[in-house]
């Protein structure tokens, strides 16, 4: 049996998969530079005993430095479909995130109006009248406090370059080892290439319907075990989703 090699097979429906993504690996990267796409079709070709190339629709990604759950699909019908629930936000995307600082609303609803730099790899906040912004909106709620940070779920409503992190930054919450947007810690394995490291950030679930039964599916992401020495106690309680 063929076991999947730097990423966990979460869910696998005929043409659909889920899959759990470790943190600092790029989701798709040009030839010759490891990607989690490569990671998936060299599975799949050696699993399925397939000839020639392998096709892997990616109808949406996750930056870098960000673990967890991630869509794909084997064939293009399935791919423009679920692309199509991406783009109409039909797909409901939930993440947890510990940040540094404490938030002190239980729940609230962030917005913001960002852009991405251009020419760099960031965003920032803006106002309306800026070129090329556009509103984000995510929703949150507070899971567990600790001495010094925040365990929150966020339910993005938008879904912008970097969003979390930089709306989560701009309010003095930096997400857990993002030092691109200030965060003062490391987080993950520990790399001496700093675009292999992790930060607190992580696709917790998704909830779309399949691509070719219009079923709706819920598939929750574990977390990494990166986050096992933040001594999160309702990481076992399996109400913390809410």
């Amino acid at each position: 049996m063929i076991e999947p090699d730097g990423f966990e097979l979460l869910y696998e429906e005929g043409p659909c998969l889920v899959v759990n993504k470790p943190g600092g690996i790029l989701t798709q990267a040009p030839p010759g530079i490891e990607s989690l796409e490569v990671r998936i079709k060299q599975y799949l070709k050696a699993r399925d005993n397939k000839p020639g190339k392998v096709y892997l629709g990616v109808p949406h990604r996750l930056d870098r430095p960000v673990s967890g759950a991630m869509l794909f699909a084997k064939h293009v019908r399935a791919a423009r479909r679920l692309s199509e629930q991406f783009e109409g936000r039909i797909i409901e995307k939930t993440y947890w995130a510990v940040v540094e600082g404490i938030v002190e609303d239980n729940e609230g609803t962030w917005h913001d109006v960002i852009r991405k730099v251009p020419n760099e790899p960031r965003a920032e906040i803006v106002d309306d009248k800026s070129a090329d912004s556009r509103a984000a909106i995510l929703h949150y709620r507070v899971i567990e406090r600790l001495a010094n940070a925040s365990w929150l779920e966020m339910r993005l409503e938008t879904g912008r370059y970097h969003q979390i992190r930089v709306q989560a930054a701009s309010r003095g919450f930096p997400v857990l080892g993002d030092q691109q947007y200030g965060s003062t810690q490391e987080f993950g394995p520990p790399s001496e290439d700093p675009r292999r490291r992790w930060i607190a950030l992580h696709a917790r679930r998704l909830n779309f319907r399949h691509p070719m039964t219009r079923a709706r599916t819920v598939v929750d992401a574990p977390w990494p075990s990166a986050w096992q020495h933040l001594n999160l106690s309702k990481l076992a309680d399996p109400d913390c989703m809410g």
